[in-house]
């Protein structure tokens, strides 16, 4: 018994000499920055010890989750407006940016070697083009070998920001798709295929002969999948890059937009990629559980200040220190635990 009794007591100390664990943050949502999400949270974990769970199930589920306040943070390419944001008690920030490509699989056809613009990009998915020889195609590109095959249409079939950016894209360049179709994180596809995440659209395009299909370009290069250059808003050809991309957010006015809400699709200026996008996150003003809530804006803000590099090197573009600055004051302002005070200090 005096055994027994002298282990239970040393088992007891141990147990209280163990620093308890941080519990992972919880996010959902986007697929669009889940391959710049994972590498962060393999960083910060190795960093830090405190984990990431992100569920990447499109943004639509990201926006439902944290409404539910099942997560700690929710993940969406497709901001909220102000009075959705001032309704459901949240707080909207961009974390990063990036593109969004038309990815194709034609035989005999390289990345970046066809070009399409806008209109015909949206006459493709209306279903109004059918064949990848089509007069408008070959008048793009006057020297390529297209084939006469048919085109088969791959689109997301769940809620999606990148649906939604992609869309409002062909919303602005095609009054027929604006008038047919509209702009929305879900629509009703006049034709095609429907896969599930970045990962379904680019798996269905790599594995289906004469398809087409959009993603986030971390996925095109991810699954070496071929894709056009665009024609851009000034009628310059232009190629999914950083510096396109970059020229794309220039101009951007994130302190004007309620909940930093900016949309950079068809964007002015020569070296401009005409569907580029920034994902967003969405956190509780009173967060249920505060020292989650407090873990995430120390995640966020690691990323910030130590994630850019890995960020570029998946060619997303870091958002610049000054947005940054400014994201940073509204969680110190907003932020706040059941006392009051601020979960996070812009000193931190």
């Amino acid at each position: 018994m005096k055994l027994n009794r002298i282990l239970a007591m040393a088992a007891a100390a141990a147990l209280m000499a163990t620093p308890a664990l941080a519990a992972d943050i919880s996010g959902a949502g986007a697929t669009f920055p889940y391959p710049i999400y994972a590498k962060w949270a393999d960083s910060y974990k190795k960093e830090t010890g405190n984990g990431l769970n992100y569920q990447s199930i499109g943004s639509g589920g990201g926006i439902k989750q944290i409404q539910a306040k099942t997560v700690t943070f929710g993940a969406t390419d497709a901001p909220l407006k102000g009075e959705q944001l001032e309704k459901d008690g949240l707080v909207q920030f961009p974390m990063v940016m990036g593109g969004i490509v038309p990815v194709i699989n034609v035989d005999g056809v390289a990345p970046g070697e066809l070009t399409l613009d806008g209109p015909t990009l949206a006459k493709i998915f209306l279903g109004s083009i059918t064949s990848w020889d089509d007069e408008a195609i070959k008048k793009l590109n006057p020297s390529a070998k297209l084939p006469s095959s048919a085109i088969a249409i791959v689109h997301r079939s769940d809620g999606s920001g990148t649906t939604f950016n992609f869309t409002n894209y062909l919303s602005k360049v095609s009054p027929d798709w604006k008038d047919k179709v509209g702009s929305a994180t879900a629509v009703e596809w006049p034709t095609g295929l429907g896969g599930k995440g970045n990962e379904g659209v680019a798996n269905y395009v790599a594995q289906t002969k004469g398809s087409i299909g959009y993603v986030e370009y971390a996925y095109a290069k991810q699954n070496k999948l071929s894709y056009t250059k665009m024609i851009n808003k000034d009628g310059k050809p232009v190629a999914p890059v950083t510096q396109s991309f970059q020229a794309a957010a220039a101009n951007a006015d994130w302190s004007g937009t309620p909940g930093f809400g900016v949309i950079l699709t068809d964007e002015p200026g020569a070296e401009s990629w005409p569907i580029t996008a920034a994902t967003f996150i969405l956190i509780h003003k009173q967060p249920q559980d505060p020292v989650a809530a407090t873990e995430a804006l120390k995640f966020f803000a690691w990323a910030y200040k130590s994630g850019a590099k890995t960020a570029e090197a998946l060619d997303y573009i870091p958002m610049p220190e000054k947005v940054v600055a400014e994201i940073q004051s509204v969680w110190a302002k907003d932020i706040k635990g059941p006392d009051g005070k601020a979960l996070y200090s812009t000193t931190n």
